[in-house]
């Protein structure tokens, strides 16, 4: 998330700055050479047409609307706490990454301040329902314990499998000293670890596997598969001891509050609910794009936004056909009804 982030910074400080050249300097020069010359605008019109610059430009848009719009509900301390959350967690790289995305401590947390912005425009438009929380329950899990291991082929995992389940045997270390474990993140620690449901460190099938084991229990050899940064497949095979397994039970309301952010996060993490939101502030802010080069940029925002009014707008127009053709059929019995009454009297 932290990472990503910078990434997000380099792109944006660099169109900011493009654009600041083309509007301010535009007649500065870049290079000179015999019977020629590369300017500042130059530069801005080659790159311009790029889809990162394109890419770029819609994001400086949308992070603009929602900063105007919502940066009142985000405080110093909540852009600390983040800011803090991400210096720790990067140690000594911190320093260098701001400097090598062109940022200080300062613009990194007015970065921050619109992300957090942005989340809280998202969320304003979330309106949880019973089956939302439902939904969250079926997937839920509260936070366990565990002692893991990881192996690079299935001969190593059935090795260490055997080990641990020796009489006697000591699961913490033997993830520290057996060179079979290839994890580094947990084997200094005996592989100890914690997660829940909604932790992504650990892989779902990982964390299912895991579940179902009672305290003192050892998996079998878990087997999984990601990809690694070249989008190649890498497999994986995990041995999983359960420390503490907290059932969660049936109670929903005693892990209200989780379900809540559980549920928000699916809206948050919902491309097409996202899409339809920004659309819809973009609209509300009355943007207009005046440079004909990014006149598509916000296409798929305000497409969303419109295909969910025109949706809406038919849902509405049919449970109003419903509504008119049940009262019609009603009003069509009665005087039924009456008519047949009528005549039973006349006849008598």
């Amino acid at each position: 998330m932290k990472k990503k982030m910078l990434i997000a910074a380099i792109s944006a400080l660099s169109v900011l700055t493009l654009a600041a050249c083309s509007s301010n300097t535009g007649g500065e020069k870049i290079a000179t050479m015999k019977g020629a010359t590369i300017s500042v605008q130059d530069f801005y019109d080659h790159v311009k047409t790029s889809d990162e610059s394109k890419q770029a430009v819609s994001e400086m848009i949308v992070s603009k609307v929602f900063d105007d719009a919502y940066s009142d509900k985000v405080s110093d301390k909540d852009v600390d706490k983040q800011f803090n959350e991400t210096k720790e967690s990067m140690g000594d790289q911190f320093a260098t990454a701001l400097k090598s995305s062109g940022l200080t401590e300062k613009s990194y947390k007015e970065l921050i301040k619109q992300n957090l912005a942005f989340q809280e425009g998202l969320k304003s438009h979330i309106k949880l329902t019973d089956a939302d929380i439902k939904t969250a329950w079926d997937s839920f899990h509260p936070e366990v314990e565990v002692q893991l291991m990881t192996a690079a082929s299935e001969d190593d995992a059935k090795a260490l499998l055997e080990e641990v389940k020796k009489d006697g045997a000591d699961f913490g270390k033997i993830a520290k000293e057996n060179d079979k474990n290839t994890d580094t993140t947990y084997k200094e620690d005996g592989g100890k670890t914690k997660f829940d449901s909604q932790s992504t460190t650990i892989s779902s099938t990982v964390q299912q596997a895991a579940y179902k084991l009672k305290d003192g229990e050892i998996s079998d050899v878990i087997t999984d598969s990601s990809y690694d940064s070249s989008y190649n497949v890498v497999t994986n095979y995990y041995i999983v001891k359960m420390v503490k397994n907290t059932p969660k039970g049936n109670d929903m309301e005693k892990y209200d509050k989780e379900l809540k952010e559980i549920a928000t996060n699916t809206y948050l993490n919902d491309s097409t609910f996202r899409n339809k939101i920004i659309g819809e502030e973009l609209k509300k802010a009355n943007v207009k794009i005046k440079d004909s080069t990014f006149a598509d940029v916000l296409s798929t925002y305000i497409d969303a936004a419109e295909s969910s009014t025109a949706e809406s707008t038919a849902d509405t127009k049919e449970s109003s056909t419903k509504e008119s053709d049940s009262s019609t059929a009603e009003s069509s019995t009665a005087e039924s009804t009456t008519a047949e009454s009528s005549t039973t009297e006349s006849s008598k």
